[in-house]
């Protein structure tokens, strides 16, 4: 009975190890996905644990919480695999002029994240409806890239945001009101720093 007993706890000790790597392997693929876009990104080749000293990697409980890639001169697109870190809560890219392309529509998917600040990169298209999404968001700085189109009213939903910035792109049309029916900036409640700068 001893023996059999030891097998089992031995098998559920090892079930455990088989499934924290699987969560790692999220944020392991996706900062992959991540450098096979950007070009320029850090050497992050010398551990296969992104907790383990990468470059602009910051962790808590063996998650990657934190990617900071400030002015180091990334050139690419953001890969729509940045979602496999589901964990992240900061997102800081900015000043990076050759990061081109649209922001994908995934970064809705990041429920954690807090603060997204693109300052001074070139993302085009339109700012992804699913943006309003990021309950948790405090930061968003979208200034200085060539965003063209419409405010997404979805930012209206933004509860918790309190800083927001999307001048300097191409953005145009009316400022979103709430009318019952869809949210608009005037739910901001909690922002102190707003600047859109936009044509009327």
């Amino acid at each position: 009975m001893g023996g059999r007993t030891g097998t089992l706890l031995l098998l559920l000790l090892l079930m455990q190890y088989m499934v924290i790597p699987l969560t790692a392997n999220d944020d392991f693929n996706g900062l992959l996905s991540v450098q096979d876009e950007l070009k320029n990104t850090p050497n992050w080749k010398g551990s296969a644990d992104p907790c383990d000293n990468w470059e602009g990697i910051r962790c808590n409980n063996l998650r990657v919480t934190s990617l900071i890639l400030t002015s180091m001169n990334l050139m690419g697109t953001l890969s729509s695999e940045i979602s496999q870190l589901s964990e992240l809560q900061t997102l800081d890219l900015s000043y990076n002029k050759n990061i081109t392309g649209q922001l994908p529509s995934s970064i809705g998917n990041l429920m954690n994240l807090i603060n997204l600040n693109l300052i001074g990169c070139s993302f085009s298209g339109s700012i992804p409806d699913t943006i309003g999404n990021l309950q948790r968001l405090t930061i968003l700085s979208l200034n200085n890239n060539s965003f063209r189109g419409r405010i997404p009213t979805s930012i209206g939903r933004l509860s918790n945001l309190y800083w927001l910035d999307l001048a300097e792109n191409q953005l145009d049309g009316p400022l979103p009101v709430s009318d019952g029916n869809t949210p608009g900036l005037d739910m901001l409640v909690k922002a102190n720093h707003v600047n859109l700068c936009i044509p009327v």
